[in-house]
């Protein structure tokens, strides 16, 4: 077997276009055209937030006895490592290297296949991981023919190329809707694993997307009084748990861009509802929504929630206006609880597309002034604040550094917004105090870039120099009359 040559320039930086032209002449069509279908593009070439992949190697390995494997270039797989230790993994990721003649002749499909056999061991592993980067998936190398299962060792190959997959959230999705679909085949085979733990008779509610900690038992207690529980989310923590995630009644895309999850959901006949328990319209009609899904009336929980939402959101207003951006999904549901709190928020951009799940909360924003952007460039966000003008920005780390620069407090949504609760009475008072705090700081950035004006930049970038650099006399002539020379010359050269 071998692999179609791959040009020396569709390397990781050959462009989109040449990636995907090599992948579909490389036999990687069909999973070409279904990454589009599921995660439609920008207005952006390339993804502007990290590596994509590093959303399914992050899947992985937040999962007991799953080991993953990468394919790619090793500047490429050093920089996914790195990343997923510094956010904490503990464990080795497995990678097979390859050469221009490994890659050419399909010796690579060789390797990886080796690779997963070696690694595939029943006693410590329940399923092995392997992901395709940018050149092994325009080179076409075929992880479907890879075999299902190793001595009951599960085998799941996925692509993940930047030139595919828009964002590292999608990412996500791509790893967990192919675990997904396996145990929902294997559930229909025959009887799976029990979940790890009591099993309840109440029906549950599967959660969709990687929440704040706090946020999944919170949901629970909201869901309690309707007689439901709360099932295994996704992604999932093990693999057993993708069986009690399936055996819900309803499941809840609280991260609106799980296509690929949403699909095997419905084909397992379980309805999914859309957006989240924000603030109290959003809790209300999330709660209602569930109801009519499991067939179950909401009036009970919403008499106990929203009493206690209502009075969170009283006790802790914020009176500020906010833009919000980020690459995270849940941008928009951060949005309708700084409303519901009493914040403007003019601008709100997600780099995740639009789909029928954040409607609701696209339908609501738009219903009181907010614009909503999808697939948001960082060119977008920033003119976005510099318009606003808004007492806090929260988006992504550049956008922070320039509303810092621009005296604007910021906040990185990543680490600072989507490390707090949500959901419910603890999440309509988690928002008002890192507002608050920073808010009242601008101040002091005003007198921060007053003090500091002018410094690093423009002339006054560098260290030791009080004045402004000048050129040598006849510098610029000397330059231009070398560059004729050398260009007379290679004339000649070519004659």
């Amino acid at each position: 077997m071998t692999a179609p040559d791959v040009p020396a320039a569709s390397g990781c930086h050959g462009g989109r276009e040449t990636m995907q032209e090599a992948a579909r002449a490389a036999g990687k069509g069909g999973a070409m055209a279904k990454l589009m279908a599921d995660y439609p593009r920008g207005p952006h070439d390339q993804p502007q937030s990290m590596c994509p992949a590093f959303g399914s190697l992050r899947v992985g390995l937040r999962m007991r006895r799953v080991s993953t494997i990468l394919s790619g270039s090793a500047c490429c797989v050093y920089g996914l490592t790195f990343t997923s230790h510094f956010y904490g993994a503990r464990r080795s990721v497995g990678y097979v290297p390859f050469n221009s003649e490994t890659l050419v002749t399909g010796k690579l499909f060789e390797d990886i296949r080796e690779a997963v056999h070696q690694t595939a061991r029943p006693d410590e592993c329940d399923a092995v991981v392997v992901i395709n980067l940018c050149v092994p998936t325009a080179s076409g190398v075929p992880l479907d023919l890879l075999p299902k299962q190793i001595n009951g060792v599960r085998i799941i190959g996925i692509d993940v190329p930047g030139f595919g997959v828009p964002t590292h959230a999608e990412a996500k999705d791509v790893l967990a809707g192919a675990m997904l679909r396996y145990a929902r085949l294997e559930a229909e085979a025959g009887p799976v694993a029990r979940p790890r733990g009591a099993v309840s008779d109440e029906p549950g509610v599967a959660l969709i997307g990687e929440l704040f900690p706090a946020d999944p038992p919170g949901v629970g207690a909201l869901l309690a009084p309707m007689g439901l529980r709360l099932a295994p989310g996704l992604p999932a923590r093990e693999w057993r748990d993708l069986y009690g995630a399936l055996d819900c009644v309803a499941a809840a895309a609280v991260h609106p861009f799980y296509t690929a999850t949403v699909r095997e959901f419905r084909a397992a006949g379980r309805p999914v509802v859309a957006s989240g328990p924000v603030g109290v319209d959003g809790t209300a009609a999330w709660l209602d929504a569930v109801g009519r899904a499991a067939g179950v009336p909401a009036d009970a929980a919403k008499a106990k929630a929203l009493p206690a939402i209502r009075a969170a959101l009283e006790a802790n207003p914020i009176r500020a206006r906010v833009t919000v951006s980020g690459y995270e999904g849940s941008e928009l549901l951060v949005a309708r609880l700084l409303v519901e709190a009493g914040a403007e928020v003019p601008y709100v951009g997600t780099a995740c597309p639009r789909t029928e799940w954040s409607d609701p909360d696209r339908e609501w924003l738009l219903a009181r002034g907010t614009h909503v952007q999808y697939r948001a460039s960082l060119e977008q966000d920033m003119a976005a604040m510099r318009e606003a003008k808004p007492d806090l920005a929260l988006g992504t780390t550049p956008l922070v550094q320039a509303a810092k620069e621009m005296g604007v407090p910021a906040l990185y949504f990543t680490n600072m917004v989507s490390a707090r609760p949500l959901f419910g009475p603890a999440g309509a008072a988690s928002l008002a105090g890192i507002v608050a705090a920073q808010t009242k700081g601008r101040e002091r950035f005003a007198r921060m870039v007053g003090f500091f004006e002018g410094v690093g930049t423009s002339e006054g970038a560098g260290y030791g120099f009080t004045g402004k650099p000048v050129e040598p006399p006849g510098f610029r002539d000397r330059q231009r009359k070398l560059r004729a020379m050398r260009a007379k010359a290679a004339e000649a050269v070519g004659s």
